[in-house]
This record gives C-alpha cells, structure tokens and sequence, in this order.
C-alpha cells in the first residue's frame, strides 16, 4: 500500500492552504465596496447642502433646491432645477484606490429633463442629473481633469464629448431623453479605464465627487433624484 511520508504531507498541507487563503483574499477583494454617500447622515427631509458635501456656484445663481427623502425602501438626495445651476462637491481625499475599486456604481431617477437641452451646443448644455469624478490640478480651472457622467436630453447614449464650456470636463452620456423617466436605474463605469481612454494615461487616485442640475441656459426646470454611490471591486 501506498504511504504518505509525513514531510511531502506536510508539503502538500501547506500549498492547500495556501490556495485557499488566496482564495480568501482574492474574494474578499472582490467583494470589497467603498461608501461614498448614502444620504443617511442627515434626516429625511433635510432641505438644502447635505452634511459632508459644499456648494460650488461658480458664480452662477444657485439655488440649493435639494432635499433628503425616502424612496423605495432607501435614502436618496432629491434635485430640482428651476432655471438655475447648482453643483455640490464632496471631498474623497484618500478613500478610493483606483487599483483595488475601479468601478463607480450608483443610483439615480430623472423625472423632469429640460427643455430642449443638448450637451454638444454650448447654449444648451444643461442636464437634470449629472455626476462627476474630479482629479484637480493647479491652476484648477485650467488644468484639472473632469469626468462627468450625465443624463443628457438629447445626446446619444454612449457619447464621449468635451464640454462646450469648460475644457476641464469630459461628458460621458449614459442615459438620453425621456424613455427611462420615472426609473430607478442602477449606473456601473469602470473610471480607470474611462480616463485612460480620454486622457492617454493611467489615473491618480480621485479626490472629489461632485453632483450637479441645471436649467439656465434653456430656462426651464429639471428635476432628478441620487442614491447610494459606492466605487467598488472589478
């Protein structure tokens, strides 16, 4: 009969062991998800620049017309637009590792888009839900880097296009007009490879979120609501 010597069983214990400790991490890695906002800090009904976020007007009127409410089961941050631009960001110094949560995820529900809105015209860029991914670099307003995933009136779905304002900032279009009005979707963008392709390189880490809606340029009104963000594992 065959017989194990005890040092090739050890052996061999030890490079089970090993695998499935890999295994472990490799999973756990997988699974790992990093909480940018889920809108619980702050109690429903909250009016106004949620806690842990800052307005940025741009020298444009804003007006702040948010809220914090209870949608589907989940907390979620209530926009409104009325020819008007409002923009609030939110510091990420340091949480997100691009290596390890490539993928940003979240949800979103645009009920009122505005009126004849259309990116790619530069008097008519507005967008009732718009998220973007923010690398700044000195001076900001010229040399930051700006991905801004958005909801577009009439751009095509998949469209990748510099912004007819700023050149900082890079649209990618992920919904466009008004079939999926009233749903609640769930969004998935792997940003290191979004920046490599816009930009030619690999990407620092990101530090800033911002969320934004307006409806100044086509003087209308525009109306959308945000849910959880998270970056997350491949």
């Amino acid at each position: 009969m065959f017989r194990l010597g005890l040092p090739k069983f050890r052996y061999m214990w030890v490079v089970v062991m090993c695998g499935a400790f890999l295994a472990f991490l490799t999973a756990a890695g997988a699974g790992r998800v990093v909480v940018i906002e889920d809108w619980t800090t702050d109690a429903v009904s909250r009016r106004g620049i949620p806690s842990g976020w800052t307005g940025e007007a741009f020298g444009r009127r804003a007006a702040y017309d948010f809220a914090i409410e209870q949608d589907a089961g989940k907390r979620v941050l209530h926009l409104e637009s009325h020819n008007e631009h409002s923009t609030i960001a939110k510091e990420i110094t340091g949480k997100v590792n691009l290596k390890e949560t490539p993928i940003l995820e979240w949800t979103w529900k645009a009920t009122i888009l505005p009126r004849g809105g259309d990116l790619r015209r530069k008097e008519t860029t507005d967008m009732a839900a718009q998220l973007y991914v923010v690398w700044p670099r000195f001076p900001a307003l010229l040399r930051s880097r700006i991905i801004g995933y958005v909801w577009d009136a009439t751009t095509p779905v998949a469209t990748i296009v510099k912004s007819q304002k700023t050149g900082t900032v890079t649209f990618v279009v992920m919904r466009s007009g008004s079939e999926d009005l009233g749903k609640w979707l769930t969004e998935r963008r792997n940003v290191a490879d979004d920046y490599a392709k816009i930009f030619g390189e690999s990407p620092d880490d990101p530090r800033v979120i911002t969320i934004s809606i307006d409806s100044n340029d086509t003087r209308s009104m525009a109306e959308s609501f945000i849910g959880s963000i998270v970056f997350r594992a491949r």
